[in-house]
């Protein structure tokens, strides 16, 4: 209609209105947040074509006011994450990207320079959606980050980067954060490499986020909050039951698990501890409420720390899991890993397409690994495509590295699905923890982006990281070169440095301390668990400060300092407070 424009025969375009007309605010799919502004958008365009200005006004003033925060609700979230439905599941680079920001974008591209123009502030906090929330959660903003997706992993993709239109038609209405967009533009375009570093926790989404100019990796979990996993709608994700499970992918170009999912083991997902199971269940079992509430992370913007109190609400496997981001590497833990069962359990490092040779330094020795299915112990760090895996107490590990088959249709009951049999080259990294564990550990150190001989250099010393603590109670890590310790107490505990320094915590949380010279200069804070309004914290040394947001008690006698600081609260709850004493 909107083509042929008068010519159209009054009859015709009478004939179809009732056509047109199921698109209505009224209609089951114009829900708040999803296809609500798609469906304005076709009613928009038949009364602009048949010259209801009224009525055409209305529908742009619903589209403008569509782009808000619903914290809690279908839509935007104010940790700018985005869920579809109630479930509270991240959907926030699918619907929350095409058929809410680019739909919204669309439109105030038609209407700008217009009386129908959207008021700038609309179109400013579009532009902070995109970039704290979309492109935060796309590898460098141009790629396609696999683990903000849900039923769709299942489906045949090409890897590209992403289109620069959204940005262009922003860019017509504001200046807003213009160098910001541009950037984007120029990754997007290829004519820029990665500079971007961030780290940033959706606590609305339990989604961390952490990038460096040569690396991008995420953790994914869920909670009593929210759901883990968006139901098999239609057909496609159907082998998807332990994404959320601790999920950690890790990606230096961003295409090294593109299309492996045929091929995938879907209990040996990347950072998951997993039991062992034959199958999985139905795919009618795949959407499950989260059991536990300590589910967070603590982080300045820069790095931070992640703390995933486990329960499988699938098969009741149990474990305190925990990340610690610095700038060039991270240290993954776990304890407590226990379940019940005689099948076998299984923490997994990486699986992901198999690019070279896999190469360990076992026992003193380096050695070149040939293709095939190993169970290696005494072995101190693998190394495979850019990327350091070290075990910090020289320990046994498995290794796949040899070609896996499956089939599309194995994991989709889409139509049209591929029957044909598919072969890709995979490695994967894993412990096993053998039948019934009850009380299993783990712990490996991350080094993206780094030669192997580097590897080689600084393996011997833990990359001058210290594991101060990996049980039930208490996860931490010190990183003696950055001066940095980071904590997540389980429950109310103290812990010593090696360095004589003490932390005590008076309730579970989680801490991120910073010193120079031993002397405390920056403190960060934060409460998985999102019940406590304030934290006490008790360190060594006096520090006579105070703030809008914290008071301290000091103690001459002992040398010590209380802390006590006020969390965010209500739509902030479970976000990061840092303090800068100097």
């Amino acid at each position: 209609m909107l083509v042929i424009g008068d010519e159209l025969p009054k009859d015709l375009v009478a004939k179809v209105q009732p056509i047109i007309g199921r698109a209505h605010m009224n209609a089951s799919g114009a829900r708040p947040s999803g296809d609500r502004i798609v469906i304005a958008g076709i009613l928009a365009k038949n009364l602009l074509f048949i010259g209801d200005k009224a009525g055409f006004e209305e529908i742009i003033r619903l589209i403008e006011g569509e782009v808000k925060f619903s914290t809690g609700k279908r839509g935007m979230q104010h940790d700018y994450s985005f869920h579809h439905r109630e479930d509270r599941v991240n959907n926030t680079t699918s619907y929350g990207y095409g058929k809410y920001a680019n739909a919204f974008g669309e439109w105030s591209y038609y209407v700008a320079h217009t009386k129908y123009a959207f008021s700038v502030e609309r179109i400013n906090h579009l532009v902070d959606y995109y970039l704290d929330g979309i492109y935060k959660q796309m590898v460098y903003g141009v790629y396609t980050d696999i683990s903000v997706k849900n039923r769709s992993i299942s489906g045949k993709s090409e890897f590209e980067s992403h289109d620069i239109m959204e940005i262009e038609r922003l860019l017509l209405s504001t200046d807003y954060r213009k160098d910001e967009l541009e950037e984007i533009i120029r990754l997007r375009k290829g004519t820029a490499k990665p500079s971007l570093s961030f780290a940033k926790f959706f606590w609305q989404t339990e989604h961390f986020v952490i990038q460096r100019p040569n690396y991008y990796t995420t953790v994914r979990m869920f909670s009593t909050r929210n759901r883990n996993m968006e139901e098999p709608y239609n057909g496609p994700g159907k082998t998807t039951h332990h994404r959320a499970d601790g999920t950690n992918y890790l990606m230096l170009k961003g295409d090294e698990y593109h299309n492996i999912w045929p091929t995938y083991d879907w209990q040996k997902i990347s950072g998951t501890t997993i039991l062992q199971k034959p199958a999985l269940p139905d795919p009618d079992q795949i959407q499950k409420d989260g059991l536990t509430d300590f589910v967070g992370a603590v982080t300045d913007g820069m790095i931070g720390a992640v703390a995933f109190d486990f329960l499988s609400p699938h098969d009741l496997v149990s474990a305190k899991k925990s990340w610690f981001f610095f700038d060039e590497e991270y240290v993954c833990l776990g304890s407590g890993i226990r379940v019940r069962s005689n099948l076998p359990v299984a923490s997994t490092i990486n699986q992901v397409l198999l690019r070279g040779e896999v190469s360990i330094m076992q026992d003193g020795q380096l050695k070149v690994l040939p293709q095939g299915n190993h169970e290696l112990n005494k072995v101190k760090y693998i190394y495979h495509d850019k990327i350091g895996y070290i075990l910090p107490a020289t320990g046994t590990i498995h290794v796949s590295n040899e070609a896996k088959q499956g089939r599309w249709s194995d994991i989709t009951d889409q139509k049209n699905i591929s029957d044909s049999l598919v072969s890709m080259d995979v490695f994967t990294l894993w412990f096993d923890h053998g039948t019934s564990p009850d009380s299993a550990t783990y712990q490996y150190i991350v080094v993206p982006g780094i030669t192997e001989n580097q590897l080689s250099e600084t393996s011997a010393n833990n990359r001058d990281i210290e594991i101060i603590s990996n049980t039930p109670d208490l996860q931490a890590v010190r990183h003696r070169r950055l001066g940095i310790e980071q904590l997540a107490f389980y429950k109310a505990g103290e812990l010593k440095s090696s360095d004589g320094f003490s932390i005590k915590m008076e309730s579970q949380g989680m801490a991120m301390l910073k010193r120079t010279n031993g002397k405390l200069r920056e403190l960060t804070l934060a409460d998985p668990s999102r019940k406590l309004s304030k934290i006490l914290l008790t360190v060594s040394g006096i520090y006579d400060f105070s703030g809008d947001d914290f008071r301290t008690l000091t103690n001459l006698e002992q040398n010590s300092t209380i802390f006590l600081i006020d969390l965010p609260q209500g739509v902030y709850s479970g976000k990061s407070t840092t303090i800068k004493l100097y």
